[in-house]
C-alpha cells in the first residue's frame, strides 16, 4: 500500500500523520518543535510512527505555520529592500519601517509608467554601492520597482547584480504579485526575503530526515490558498507559504468532520486562525489575506489570524491582556529543563519583580545576526548554550549582560518565558503533559505581579486556581470576539474600523446579556444554526467548549483534530494560476501586460485570445513544475467597463485568469517480486 506523509511544523508542536490511500489515518504523532535545531522535533515526529513500515510512503507534504508567526510576531532574517523609482511616502504608507530599520531601506533611480515605459534610468552605479554595503549585513535582499507588474525589466537586472556581486538570495515583486499598489508590494516583498531563510531551514530539515530514514517519496509543501507546490518552489517564494498551517487546518478540519458549511477554527501555541466554509470550499482572498496587522498581496484563504495561542504573553495593560507574542509556558520550560523548578521556588520566596518567571534560552541559529553581535551580546549567546538564563539573577549579578540579553530577544536570537494560557489549563487539570507543578508556582508568582507591582486582581495568597480561571475566560472571550468579527468580514459591507467597532457592540450584547430596559428586548442575536463550529489544534477541547456555549453554536472536535494540519497537508492538491491584464488606456489601444514588455493591440478580441493562450501555458507549465501530474485547466475573465454618456459602455480592463489543477506526482514504493 502506498502512504502520504503528512508533517507540521508549528510553533510547539511539530505533527506527523499517515494517510492510506483510502483517505484512513493509520498512524500520527505529536512531537515538540525544537526550533534551534528543526530536524530533532521532526525526527521524533516520524520516529512516533509505530506499526508502519516508512519505505511505503509514496508522497511527503508538508505545512507549517512558521511563516505565519514570522509575520504575527514581527521577526525574520535581516534583510536589505531597494525600490526603484519609489518616493519616500510610499515607503512611509507600505509599513516597511515598523518590521524594519530605516537604514535598511533604499530608494534608487528607476522605475516605469502605467504602460510599461521606462520612466528613469536606472542608477546603477548607486546600486553597487548599495549591495557591497548590505551583503555582509543580511540573509536576502527584497526588490521591488515602481510598475513592475507593467514592466519587470528594472527588477530583474537589479536582482542579476545582486547575484553577481553578493550571491545572497533575492525577492522580486514582480514574481509575487500581479496586483497594482506598489507601497503594498513592496511589503510583500520584503516579508517574503525575511522569510526565505526560514522556509530553506525546515525544508533543508525535512529533507535530511527523510534521506537518513530512506524516504525517497517527493516532497510538496502547502500554500497559503491550500495547494500544494514542490519543495523548489516553495524555497523561491516562502511568501506563499504564509497561512500555510491554517490553509491545511482548513482541509483536514473539513475531511475529520465531514461537515460542508462551518466555521473552522485552529489554535495552536502562537496564533488562533479562523476561516469560514461553505459547501466545503473555504474563500479565497486574492487581493491577500489579514495576518495579524498586515495584509500582503498573497492569495491565500480568507483568515483572521490573530496572534492567540495557548503560548502567548501574558501581560498588563490596562487591565489583563494577551500580547501577540509567544513565549515559553513556563510549565514547558520545567519540564525540559527540571532545575527550573528550584529557582521558581525561590523566586516565590523572594519580593515580586518584573523578571519573575522569566528565563531566556537560544531560539534559532541565523549565522548573518550572530555574526554582527557585539562582543557582550555574543558572551550572553555563547553563555545560553548551558541552559536556560534567569533574567532576575542577571539583574543582580550583571546589569550589561541583561540588556545585551534584550537586544538577543528583539533580534529573535532568543525567546523568553513567562505563565501562559497552556499553564493556566495545566493549574485547572485540563492539560497533563508538561510540569504541572511548575505550572501551579508560576500562577502564584504571576498574580502576586499582578497584585503588588500593577495593581491589577484581588486574588488571595498562595490561590493558583482563581487568576488561571480568570485568564481562562479572558481567552475564551476574546476567541468569540473573533467569531463575531469573522462574521462581519464574511458580509464585506464594513470597513476594517467600521468592523472593530461593530464587533465590540454586538459583543457586548451577545457575551454580556444584560437587558437593562423594562420588558423582553426586542431582537436576539444568533449565529447560523447552518455552520458548526469546528475546532481544531492541540488547546481546542480546552476553550471552545466554553466558547460554544458562549455564543450558542454548535461545537464538533473531531477525532484526530490536534494533527489537523497534517491531515490537511497529506491531502492537498496542486493549484496554479497565471494572470494577465488587458487594458485600454485610450480609446482604441490595447495593451496586453505580462512578464516581459507590453504587447499593443488595436483588436480587444485578438488581444484577449492571446492572453488567454498564454495564461493557458503559463499555468499547466506551473502545475506541471509544481510537481503536478492529471491537470485540468479552466479560464475565467474579470471584466471591468464604465458607462459614458456619449459613447455608452466601454471597455477598461479585463484580467484573464487561467486556473490549472492537477494531482500531486506520488511514487510507487517497490514491492517484492513474486508469481503472478
Amino acid at each position: 500500500m502506498t502512504y502520504q506523509l503528512g508533517i507540521d511544523t508549528g510553533g510547539t508542536y511539530t505533527d506527523a500523520v499517515m494517510v492510506d490511500s483510502a483517505r484512513r489515518i493509520v498512524a500520527k504523532c505529536k512531537s515538540l518543535t525544537t526550533p534551534f535545531d528543526l530536524t530533532e522535533g521532526i525526527e521524533q515526529a516520524l520516529d512516533g510512527l509505530t506499526g508502519i513500515d516508512l519505505q511505503g510512503i509514496g508522497l511527503v507534504a508538508l505545512s507549517t505555520t512558521l511563516s505565519t508567526n514570522s509575520v504575527v510576531e514581527g521577526r525574520g532574517s535581516p534583510v536589505g529592500v531597494i525600490l526603484a523609482g519609489y518616493k519616500p511616502q510610499q515607503v512611509e504608507q507600505s509599513g516597511l519601517t515598523e518590521i524594519l530599520e530605516d537604514k535598511m531601506i533604499s530608494i534608487i533611480d528607476g522605475g516605469h509608467g502605467a504602460t510599461g515605459e521606462e520612466l528613469v534610468p536606472l542608477d546603477a552605479a548607486r546600486l553597487e554601492k548599495l549591495i557591497a554595503a548590505y551583503q555582509n549585513k543580511v540573509s536576502a535582499f527584497a526588490v521591488s520597482s515602481i510598475f513592475s507588474i507593467r514592466n519587470p525589466e528594472h527588477e530583474i537586472k537589479i536582482r542579476e547584480l545582486i547575484y553577481d556581486i553578493s550571491g545572497k538570495p533575492v525577492a522580486c515583486g514582480h514574481e509575487l504579485s500581479n496586483s497594482l499598489g506598489a507601497p503594498r508590494r513592496a511589503l510583500t516583498t520584503a516579508l517574503n526575503a525575511r522569510m526565505l531563510l526560514y522556509i530553506q531551514k525546515l525544508i533543508d530539515s525535512v529533507e535530511s530526515i527523510l534521506a537518513k530514514k530512506s524516504i525517497h517519496a517527493p516532497l510538496m509543501i502547502v500554500k497559503g490558498d491550500g495547494s500544494l507546490v514542490n519543495a523548489q518552489i516553495a524555497r523561491k517564494y516562502p511568501v506563499s507559504t504564509v497561512l500555510s498551517g491554517p490553509a491545511a487546518s482548513v482541509i483536514g478540519a473539513c475531511a475529520l468532520s465531514e461537515k460542508k458549511d462551518a466555521i473552522v477554527v485552529d489554535m495552536g501555541g502562537t496564533t488562533t486562525d479562523i476561516c469560514v466554509v461553505y459547501k466545503g470550499r473555504p474563500d479565497l482572498c486574492h487581493d491577500g489575506a489579514r495576518i495579524g496587522d498586515w495584509r500582503p498581496m498573497v492569495e491565500a484563504i480568507r483568515v483572521i489570524s490573530i496572534g492567540l495561542g495557548g503560548d502567548s504573553e501574558l501581560r498588563f495593560k490596562a487591565g489583563l491582556d494577551i500580547s501577540e507574542r509567544r513565549i515559553v509556558p513556563i510549565s514547558l520550560l520545567a519540564h525540559q529543563y527540571p532545575e527550573v523548578l528550584e529557582k521558581l521556588y525561590a523566586q516565590y520566596r523572594e519580593g515580586p519583580t518584573p523578571r519573575n518567571n522569566r528565563f531566556a534560552v537560544q531560539l534559532q541559529m541565523n549565522r548573518i545576526l550572530i555574526d554582527n553581535l557585539d562582543p557582550t551580546e555574543r558572551e550572553v549567546w555563547e553563555s545560553l548554550v548551558q541552559g536556560p538564563v534567569e533574567l532576575d539573577q542577571l539583574a543582580i549579578t550583571n546589569r550589561m549582560h541583561l540588556r545585551a540579553l534584550a537586544r538577543l530577544e528583539r533580534l529573535g536570537l532568543v525567546v523568553y518565558s513567562g505563565f501562559t494560557p497552556s499553564d493556566a489549563t495545566h493549574v485547572l487539570g485540563m492539560s497533563q503533559h508538561w510540569n504541572n507543578e511548575a505550572a501551579a508556582i508560576g500562577a502564584k508568582i504571576w498574580a502576586r505581579q499582578m497584585r503588588h507591582l500593577y495593581g491589577f486582581g484581588n486574588w488571595k495568597d498562595d490561590d493558583p486556581v482563581s487568576p488561571s480561571q480568570q485568564i481562562f475566560d479572558t481567552v475564551t472571550q476574546k476567541i468569540s470576539q473573533k467569531l463575531i468579527e469573522a462574521g462581519l468580514h464574511q458580509l464585506e459591507k464594513l470597513s476594517e474600523a467600521q468592523t472593530g467597532k461593530m464587533t465590540n457592540i454586538l459583543a457586548d450584547i451577545i457575551l454580556n446579556p444584560r437587558f437593562q430596559g423594562s420588558g423582553e428586548p426586542l431582537f436576539e442575536l444568533n449565529f447560523s444554526r447552518n455552520h458548526s463550529v469546528i475546532a481544531v489544534g492541540g488547546p481546542a477541547a480546552d476553550y471552545f467548549p466554553d466558547v460554544s456555549k458562549r455564543l450558542g453554536v454548535d461545537l464538533v472536535l473531531p477525532e484526530h483534530g490536534e494533527v489537523a494540519n497534517a491531515v490537511g497537508a497529506a491531502l492537498g492538491t496542486v493549484v496554479q494560476t497565471s494572470q494577465i491584464n488587458v487594458t485600454q488606456p485610450e480609446f482604441g489601444v490595447f495593451y496586453l501586460f505580462h512578464r516581459g514588455q507590453p504587447m499593443r493591440f488595436s483588436n480587444l478580441q485578438e488581444a484577449v485570445n492571446i492572453a488567454e493562450n498564454m495564461a493557458r501555458e503559463e499555468a499547466e507549465s506551473l502545475a506541471i513544475a509544481a510537481g503536478a501530474t492529471r491537470i485540468e485547466t479552466s479560464i475565467d475573465h474579470d471584466a471591468n467597463h464604465v458607462k459614458h454618456d456619449i459613447d455608452g459602455e466601454l471597455f477598461v480592463s479585463t484580467t484573464v485568469t487561467a486556473t490549472a489543477t492537477g494531482y500531486p506526482k506520488m511514487i510507487q514504493p517497490e514491492s517484492p517480486v513474486g508469481p503472478d
